[in-house]
């Protein structure tokens, strides 16, 4: 019995002499607190000011760069803006030339069809004055040769020559008598 009264005792004194692994020690638990407190003091007074520093110097950063942005973007409105407004004037003038080439073409062509309507006109002239003259020469030729004939006939119709003067004078009066019954 004495053997099992020992190991009782000795269980009771292990059950009261062993650590609990989860809580540390109380001086250990003092001891963290008070690094804890000087570190964050430490950090509080040296490390914070850099960082909202750091942070303050990001954010104004990142607020320029937006306001860049902001003008960047205006300006390309702007320069949107003024490349449509030229395109659209480009377009109008595109527009203009097309219209004043049209328009100058339709005037060549007129000229050109009046200058092939004078120039038609003034060939139709010629040729009818061409007409005339050769028709004037065959009725000169033709009075001509039927003079000649006449003086022929004649001569032989009386059988004696009549002086020249007298010859013309006869066919004269009888290309006249011919020719006013023709006209």
């Amino acid at each position: 019995m004495h053997g099992v009264l020992a190991l009782v005792v000795a269980s009771e004194e292990a059950e009261v002499t062993a650590k609990n692994p989860i809580l540390p020690e109380t001086k250990e638990i003092v001891w963290a607190v008070v690094a804890f407190v000087l570190v964050f003091s430490l950090l509080a007074w040296k490390a914070w000011p850099a960082i909202k520093k750091a942070l303050r110097d990001r954010e104004d950063k990142i607020r320029g760069d937006l306001e860049r942005a902001e003008a960047v973007r205006s300006e390309a409105e702007a320069s949107l803006e003024e490349y449509n407004q030229q395109l659209a004037e480009a377009r109008g003038e595109a527009g203009r030339i097309i219209e004043e080439a049209r328009v100058a073409a339709d005037q060549v062509r007129k000229d050109l069809i009046a200058r092939a309507e004078a120039d038609a006109a003034d060939v139709r002239t010629r040729a009818q004055e061409d007409i005339r003259l050769a028709s004037d020469r065959a009725i000169a030729d033709l009075q001509t040769r039927v003079s000649d004939l006449s003086i022929e006939l004649a001569e032989r119709i009386v059988q004696r020559n009549l002086d020249r003067d007298t010859q013309i004078a006869l066919i004269e009066s009888y290309i006249n008598e011919v020719g006013g019954t023709r006209r």
